[in-house]
Formats: C-alpha cells, sequence, structure tokens
C-alpha cells in the first residue's frame, strides 16, 4: 500500500515522504497512529505543503545546530587521571564524560552520540571532533593529566592566564612614568634645536 508519512518513521522514512509498506502495517499501525495517511489524489496535494513545511523546519534546525557548532568549535576541556609510567592511562576518557565537562563549561547540552568514538587512552591533548551542524566541522580540545598533577596544571594554568594581564598592568606604570617625563624634557630641548636651526 502506498503512504504518505505525516512523521519520521524509523527505518521507512521522513515525513512528507511517499513509500510502499505492507497493507496490514499502514492499517493496524502507522495510520491508526496517524503517523501515515493513504496516498490518495487528495493527500498528493497536501504533500506538496507538508514538504515545504518540512523543509522550512529542517532549514531552521540546521541553522541552530551550525550555531552551536559555532560555540563549541576550539573550547578545551581537563582531564585528571590515573596514568602509568608510560603514560598510558588505567582505564579512557569516555564521550559521557566528554558531554558532561563541555555542558558545564559552556552550558551546552550535546549527545554523547555526536562526539567522536575515539578512545582517549593516553595523557596528553587530543582533538575530539564533534559532528554537528553542516558549515564548519567543530572539535574539542580534551587535555588529560595525571590525577596527582591535575591541581598544579590547573594552577600554573590560571597563574599563566593571569600574568599577562598583570604583566601588562606593570608595563603600563613605567609608561605612564616615561610619558610624564618626556613633555619636560621634549620642551628643553625644543628651544635648543630651534636656536640651532635658526643659526
Amino acid at each position: 500500500m502506498k503512504i504518505i508519512l505525516l512523521a519520521d518513521v524509523y527505518k521507512h522514512g521522513v515525513a512528507g515522504e511517499m513509500v510502499e509498506v505492507a497493507d496490514g502495517f499502514a492499517r493496524n499501525w502507522l495510520i491508526p497512529k496517524k503517523l501515515a495517511v493513504k496516498a490518495t489524489r487528495a493527500e498528493m496535494e497536501k504533500l506538496a505543503e507538508l514538504r515545504e513545511q518540512s523543509d522550512a523546519r529542517k532549514a531552521a534546525l540546521e541553522g541552530r545546530l551550525n550555531d552551536l557548532a559555532r560555540q563549541i568549535d576550539g573550547v578545551e576541556l581537563f582531564f585528571g587521571r590515573r596514568a602509568s609510567p608510560t603514560g598510558k592511562l588505567f582505564g579512557s576518557v569516555t564521550t559521557t564524560e566528554i558531554a558532561d565537562a563541555l555542558n558545564k563549561a559552556t552550558g551546552i547540552d550535546i549527545n554523547r552520540r555526536r562526539i567522536s568514538q575515539t578512545a582517549l587512552r593516553e595523557i596528553g591533548t587530543h582533538n575530539v571532533p564533534v559532528r554537528l551542524g553542516t558549515e564548519i566541522s567543530p572539535e574539542l580540545k580534551v587535555t588529560i593529566v595525571r590525577e596527582e598533577d591535575f591541581s598544579r596544571f590547573m594552577a600554573d594554568r590560571e597563574a599563566a592566564k593571569n600574568a599577562p594581564v598583570e604583566a601588562d598592568a606593570a608595563d603600563a606604570v613605567p609608561a605612564v612614568e616615561a610619558v610624564a617625563d618626556a613633555p619636560a624634557d621634549v620642551t628643553d630641548s625644543a628651544p635648543d634645536t630651534a636656536e640651532q636651526a635658526a643659526e
């Protein structure tokens, strides 16, 4: 029996698609649950309208996914794990843990199945791709550190992040003093230069 799907049906098609299924499946399951309608001439005319709505929904969803992809691209996540002296982890960092850490860091909750299934079983920095959107392919930067070194690593990282700000502030003070001293020197030397120029 030919039917028009009103909703996405697993392994059969997406909303707005005309498919052929077994008569019993259509009569006993799809049509009573309002997942599909029988493909008649009147329903075929409605199909065009349903397709337009479906395309608009897909475009809106794709736009939201691309916005999320831009937001999470390049986010850094840090994990402390027990590891052997060779750098191999006792276990691994799972996609669920990465999704939870991403949610804590950015507030964006992503299904763990969208995160690459590559097992992270070594200490170091790993680029983990996320399947999200079509415009860009976002990557998360996952850094795994030994569990005993994790607090020191995070403290060093915070210090390094704050150090440029403190260094800029410290550089600004001598620069301000140099600027304050400069006009006096310039005004003293300016007449000499003008007199020398006149001679």
